[in-house]
C-alpha cells in the first residue's frame, strides 16, 4: 500500500455577505438599513425637535450628532447599493434660484439678495476653513451658477433675437472649456505620498520606525516640539523671522518632516490641513488644493471663465438694455422691472458681475505671485509670522523671501507677493 498524503484542511471560509439591493446600504454603524427607513429610529432627531417645539436649547453634540445622521442617511438608490449624498451640495442648487427669483421681484429685494449672498459665502468659507473641514459647496455653488446663467441666458434672453447662432455657438463653447479646465484643475495637485505606503499598508513596527527616523531629523532645529513634528507646529510656536530653509543647519537642508503623512516633504511643500495630506509647491486651497500639478489648469479656468461671462454679460445687456454702452446699461436701464423676463436676466447678470469681479480679484492676486515666484501659503506665512511688510494698502506684500534653488531650477525672486485677503 502506497503512503497517504496527509489531506490539507482548509481555513474556515468566512460567509458572503448578501448582495445589496438598489435601496439597501451599509449604515456608518455597519448594519444593513433601507433609503425608505431613513427617518425611523432617530432618537437625536426626537429629542432636537421635542426641544425645538418647546423652545429648549439644543445642545451643539446633539446638532452634531443630527447632521451626521442626516448626511449618513441621505442616499439615492444604485446599482449595488444605494449611493450617499454629500449634504453640502444641496443647499446652492435650492437657494441659488430661489435668491435670484426673489430678487427679481423688485430693485430693493435685487440690492438686499445679491449683497447677502457674497456675505453668507464668505462666512461659510471661513467657518469651513477654521474647522479644517472639507466640503462640496463652493464647487456645487460654482458648477451649478454655471448651468443656472446658461439656462437663463437660453430660456429669457435667446428668444429675442437680438442673439445670433455665431455667439451662442462662441458662449456655449467658452463654457464647455471652463468645464474641461476645471475637470483638470480637479485632478491631483501634486500630492507627496508615503512610496512604502503605495503597495501595502505601514505595520505598527514600520510607523515606529518611520516617527523614530522623523523626530531624529528634527532633533537640533530651531523651534521644533519634543514630538519632533515640524508639522504640527503653529506659526505662533515658530520664532520670529524663521523659515522652512534651514540655514543654520551643517548641509543646508530644505526638506522637513511631516509627522502626518510620514515623508519627508521638499522644498516649498506643504500640509494641507484639509486633504490631510502633503502637497508639492502648495499656493491654496479653495474648491480643490493647488499645487505644482495643476496651478497651470487652475489658472487657464479663470481666465476662460473671465473671458466667457464678460462675453454673456455683454450679450444680456446688449439685448434687454438696447441702444446703451454696457456699463451705462449695467447701472440704468429704465424699464427692466416691467417685465420679469428682462428683470430676472438683470438680476442674473448683476451676480455674474459680482462673481467675475470676485474672480478678477483673484486671478490678479495669482498673476502677481507666478511674477515674484512666491506662493499664496507662503505669503500667509510670512504674514503670520509678521515678516511681511504690507504695500499698497495691503494688495502687495513683501515676504522677504528668497526663492532661489539651483538644483530645482527656480529663480530668485524678490519676494514681492500679492496677499489675498
Amino acid at each position: 500500500m502506497g503512503s497517504m498524503k496527509p489531506v490539507k484542511t482548509n481555513k474556515a471560509e468566512e460567509p458572503e455577505l448578501e448582495p445589496l439591493c438598489c435601496c439597501e446600504y451599509i449604515d456608518r454603524n455597519g448594519e444593513k438599513n433601507h433609503v425608505a427607513a431613513c427617518l425611523c429610529d432617530c432618537q437625536d432627531l426626537d429629542e432636537g425637535c421635542d426641544r425645538w417645539i418647546t423652545c429648549k436649547s439644543v445642545q451643539p453634540e446633539t446638532c452634531e450628532r443630527i447632521m451626521d445622521t442626516i448626511s449618513d442617511r441621505l442616499r439615492i438608490p444604485w446599482l449595488r447599493g444605494a449611493k450617499k449624498v454629500n449634504i453640502s451640495i444641496i443647499p446652492p442648487l435650492v437657494l441659488l434660484p430661489v435668491f435670484l427669483r426673489v430678487a427679481s421681484w423688485h430693485f430693493l429685494l435685487g440690492g438686499v439678495v445679491l449683497t447677502s449672498l457674497p456675505v453668507l459665502a464668505l462666512w461659510y468659507y471661513y467657518l469651513t476653513h477654521r474647522r479644517k473641514e472639507q466640503t462640496l459647496f463652493f464647487l456645487s455653488l460654482g458648477l451649478f451658477s454655471l448651468g443656472y446663467m446658461y439656462y437663463v441666458f437660453l430660456q429669457e434672453v435667446v428668444p429675442k433675437g437680438r442673439v445670433g447662432p455665431t455667439q451662442l455657438g462662441l458662449l456655449t463653447c467658452g463654457l464647455f472649456l471652463i468645464l474641461l479646465a476645471l475637470y483638470r484643475a480637479k485632478k491631483n495637485p501634486g500630492y507627496l505620498r508615503n512610496p512604502a505606503s503605495n503597495d501595502r499598508p505601514l505595520s505598527s513596527g514600520q510607523t515606529e520606525c518611520l516617527t523614530r527616523k522623523g523626530q531624529e531629523k528634527t532633533k537640533g532645529f530651531p523651534g521644533a516640539e519634543s514630538s519632533g513634528s515640524l508639522n504640527n507646529r503653529t506659526p505662533k510656536d515658530e520664532p520670529k523671522g524663521s523659515s522652512r530653509v534651514l540655514v543654520g543647519s551643517p548641509t543646508k537642508v530644505k526638506e522637513d518632516w511631516c509627522a502626518k503623512c510620514q515623508l519627508v516633504r521638499p522644498a516649498r511643500a506643504w500640509h494641507c490641513r484639509i486633504c490631510g495630506i502633503c502637497v508639492r509647491r502648495m499656493d491654496h486651497h479653495c474648491v480643490c488644493c493647488v499645487g505644482e500639478s495643476n496651478h497651470q489648469a487652475f489658472i487657464l479656468a479663470i481666465s476662460i471663465f473671465l473671458l466667457t461671462s464678460a462675453y454673456g454679460i455683454t450679450l444680456t445687456l446688449d439685448t434687454i438694455c438696447r441702444d446703451r454702452s454696457v456699463f451705462t446699461a449695467l447701472f440704468y436701464c429704465p424699464g427692466v422691472y416691467a417685465d420679469y423676463s428682462s428683470a430676472l436676466s438683470f438680476t442674473c447678470v448683476w451676480y455674474s458681475v459680482i462673481i467675475t469681479a470676485g474672480m478678477a480679484y483673484i486671478f490678479l492676486i495669482q498673476l502677481i505671485n507666478i511674477s515674484y515666484n512666491v506662493t499664496e501659503r507662503e505669503v500667509q506665512q510670512a504674514l503670520r509670522q509678521k515678516t511681511g511688510r504690507r504695500l499698497l494698502c495691503g494688495l502687495i506684500v513683501d515676504t522677504a523671501l528668497s526663492c532661489k534653488n539651483q538644483s530645482s531650477g527656480i529663480h530668485s525672486s524678490s519676494g514681492m507677493t500679492s496677499l489675498r485677503n
